[in-house]
This record gives structure tokens, sequence and C-alpha cells, in this order.
């Protein structure tokens, strides 16, 4: 019997707040570095189709710098949409008038240009000094998505230990190193949690009986010679 390839769902996703100071930071790498933090290509589940990315919040724009001659070369255009309308920026001229729209226009052309792009560069905030409004959520503990997350881990972590003592006067019905086949029925929740710590796999928040069994099969069909112990 085949396995199924494990996906991670929406409601399993978890998103935090990061920052970025970019001074005396070279242009190309602030802008890498928060590429691939709006697509969540830093984390080990990600998957190209999901919005997984974290909130980027990226400060000290005016100090951002460039190598070479870039200061002078690197030109910004824009046009009006009337015959004539085309205007010319220089990097200098640009930093001295918005140097966040430096950063936001770097980072955007390393995002994917189509709706989940757009989606994703909303999730960028930039700001050309220190200050910003988004300390609540980059403080670890604090603001409501920070506590919501911590809830969930804490109660993820008491299901599993309440596991333990209700398997402890119960057979299990799972065999180490054996695929989980058959009807779902047949296995208690709290054998596969049981399971899926023994062979080192985090249960995220909002998984179902199917999710933990399709990661434990995955798991064994990886690992064979760990699973047969």
């Amino acid at each position: 019997m085949t396995s199924k390839t494990f996906r991670l769902s929406g409601k399993s996703m978890s998103r935090s707040w990061c920052l970025i100071d970019a001074e005396g930071k070279p242009l190309g790498r602030v802008a890498s570095e928060a590429a691939k933090l709006l697509l969540g290509k830093h984390k080990p589940n990600y998957e190209p189709f999901l919005p997984m990315g974290d909130f980027v919040v990226i400060i000290n724009t005016d100090e951002i710098i460039v190598t070479g001659t870039k200061t002078r070369d690197k030109t910004y255009y824009r046009h009006s949409g009337y015959p004539g309308g085309l205007r010319a920026r220089s990097f200098a001229e640009q930093m001295k008038r918005d140097s966040t729209k430096v950063v936001e226009q770097a980072i955007k052309g390393m995002l994917p240009h189509n709706a989940r792009g757009r989606e994703l560069f909303r999730h960028l905030n930039v700001y050309s000094g220190s200050d910003h409004p988004h300390q609540a959520q980059l403080n670890e503990g604090t603001g409501e998505r920070a506590k919501k997350r911590i809830r969930q881990e804490v109660n993820v972590a008491t299901d599993v230990s309440e596991s333990t003592e209700v398997l402890k006067s119960d057979e299990s019905n799972i065999v180490n190193g054996d695929r989980l086949t058959g009807s779902l029925n047949k296995y208690k929740r709290a054998e596969l949690d049981l399971e899926a710590k023994r062979v080192g796999i985090d249960i995220l928040p909002g998984w179902k009986k199917g999710d933990v069994v399709s990661a434990i099969n995955e798991y064994y069909d990886q690992y064979p010679q760990i699973s047969e112990d």
C-alpha cells in the first residue's frame, strides 16, 4: 500500500515577527533576507503554495549602503502614463527623497509577481529610522498573536502528557516500525501522539488524527532501519 505524502495545512501554520536592522548593510543582502522570511523558505515545513512566511519589520533604511558606483549609476524610473512623462532618479536622489521606497522596490522584485506576491508584500513594514509601532509583536510573549501561539503549544504538550496516563492501562494497537494502515478508528489519538513523540515528530496545533498518521507513515518510509527496531 502506497503512503500519502504529508502536506501542511493552512490551519497548522504559525507566523512570527522578525526585525531586520539595515544600518550599514548592503541593499541586496537586506532585500534577500527579507524576501526569504516573507516567503517562509527558512522553515523546514515550507510549502510553496501556502502563505506561511513571517511578518518582517525593517528599520534604519536611511543608513543602508550599496557597493561600487551604484550610488551614482543605479537609476529608478517611473512614468506618468502621458507622452513625455518618463522620470528618472539616481539612487542617491531616491535615498534623500524616501529611502523606504528603495528597500521596498528591491524586495518586491524578489517576490512572486502575482497575487501571492502582493499578499506577502503586505506583510512587510519598512521604516527609515529606528522607531516603529510593532514592538509588542516583536517581543516574545507579548501581543495577542504570540500569546495565542504559546497557548496552542501548551495545549499540545498537555495533550501528550495526558495521553501517557491514558495508555498506561490500555494496550496500544501500534507496532513500532509497522506502517499505520486501515481505518483510523482503530487507533486512539493518545497512542498516535505518543508514537509521534517517540520518533521525534512535532505535533502542530490543529492536527487531526489523519495528519498524525500521515506524518508517522512518512517517517517510517524515510527511516525504515530505525522504525523496525
